[in-house]
């Protein structure tokens, strides 16, 4: 047999506290930085599960909101207002995703009453500027 080995490892980083989390910073390597992103961890973590209650639905693993609800242990409200992200324009997603949502933008504003158009959509985020309108959707009628 022969005599176990260790190794030690060490790796620079910090860690910088936030308010609800500690998050790790990794250094400069050869001349990189690590990337970063500006993206709200609560509304990414919203619409990954809008998306994901979306699914089931459609799946048809639960027939109602109300019994989804009940089997996932959270309120019937709060699931409804995390499925009307699914009606969110693409490139609202994607810029929230991104992390290019004004600072304003919260989740009470998302899951709250939604416009239905999405250039009302955009105009109520803020983002109508940044892309236009009709953005990521096709030309109708032109």
């Amino acid at each position: 047999m022969t005599a176990a080995t260790s190794i030690t490892v060490r790796v620079p980083l910090a860690i910088r506290h936030r308010p609800g989390r500690k998050t790790v910073v990794t250094p400069i390597t050869d001349g990189v930085a690590a990337v970063t992103t500006r993206a709200d961890p609560t509304l990414v973590k919203a619409l990954a599960r809008a998306f994901r209650y979306q699914r089931m639905l459609d799946e048809g693993r639960y027939a109602t909101i109300t019994e989804m609800a009940q089997a996932e242990r959270i309120e019937r409200g709060y699931l409804g207002g995390l499925l009307r992200l699914t009606l969110l324009a693409p490139d609202i997603v994607s810029a929230i995703l991104d992390g290019q949502q004004r600072g304003s933008l919260s989740l009470a504003v998302l899951a709250g009453p939604t416009a239905f158009g999405w250039d009302e959509q955009r105009a109520a985020v803020g983002l109508a500027e940044l892309n236009g309108p009709c953005a990521g959707r096709p030309e109708a009628g032109r």
